[in-house]
C-alpha cells in the first residue's frame, strides 16, 4: 500500500500488520541480524519492531516511506538490545550465508559458499557505524537520503561511513589475496 495509506491510520488492524509483515519482515529481520549477529536476537527485535508498529502506527508521520521508517525502527531497537548489560556480555556469533540458485555441482556450490562466507564475515567484522550503511546501501538498495532518514544523520556523514566502509571492505578484500 501507499504511504498516504499508513500515514492517516490511528489504529493498526491485524490485516494491516500481517501485510506489512509479509512486505518488510524479512528485511526488518535481516537487518536486525547484521546489527546484533544472532539469529534469535533478530527474531526478537523484529517481533518488538512489528508489535511496536501495531501499537503506535499513528507516530507514522509519513515524512519517509514506511520502509525507511520501518528500517529506523528496527535499527534503533537493535542498537537498543546491544546497549543492555546483557548483550554487552554475550559473544555474539558469526553468519553463514544461504545459497541461491539452480542445481550447481557440489563443487561450484560449496566453493560460492565459503565466497559468500568469507564476504559475510568480512562485512561483520566493519563496525556497526560502517556496517549498517554499508547494508542498507548495498544490501536493501537504499539511497544516501533514504539511510540519512533512517538512521537521522545529514547525508554528508552517510557518504563519509559509506566510502569508508568500501575502502576497509577492499583492503580486507586485497588482505586476504595476498595470503592465497
Amino acid at each position: 500500500m501507499e504511504n498516504n495509506y499508513w500515514r492517516y491510520m490511528d489504529r493498526m488492524d491485524a490485516a494491516g500488520l500481517r501485510e506489512l509483515m509479509d512486505a518488510y519482515g524479512q528485511d526488518v529481520w535481516n537487518l536486525a541480524y547484521v546489527i546484533t549477529r544472532r539469529h534469535d536476537l533478530a527474531d526478537d527485535i523484529a517481533q518488538d519492531v512489528f508489535l511496536k508498529v501495531y501499537q503506535s502506527i499513528g507516530a507514522f508521520r509519513g515524512a519517509s516511506s514506511i520502509r525507511t521508517w520501518l528500517l529506523a525502527l528496527t535499527r534503533n531497537t537493535a542498537i537498543n538490545y546491544k546497549r543492555t548489560a546483557f548483550m554487552r556480555r554475550v559473544l555474539l556469533v558469526g553468519r553463514t550465508a544461504a545459497h541461491e540458485g539452480k542445481s550447481p555441482s557440489a563443487e561450484q556450490e560449496a566453493m560460492e559458499q565459503e565466497l559468500t562466507s568469507e564476504i559475510w564475515s568480512a562485512v561483520l567484522e566493519l563496525p556497526v557505524k560502517l556496517r549498517e550503511v554499508l547494508v542498507l546501501h548495498a544490501r536493501y538498495e537504499m539511497t544516501t537520503k533514504e539511510i540519512a532518514d533512517a538512521l537521522e544523520l545529514p547525508e554528508g556523514t552517510v557518504k563519509t561511513r559509506l566510502s569508508r566502509a568500501r575502502k576497509r571492505m577492499s583492503s580486507k578484500w586485497k588482505e586476504s589475496a595476498a595470503y592465497e
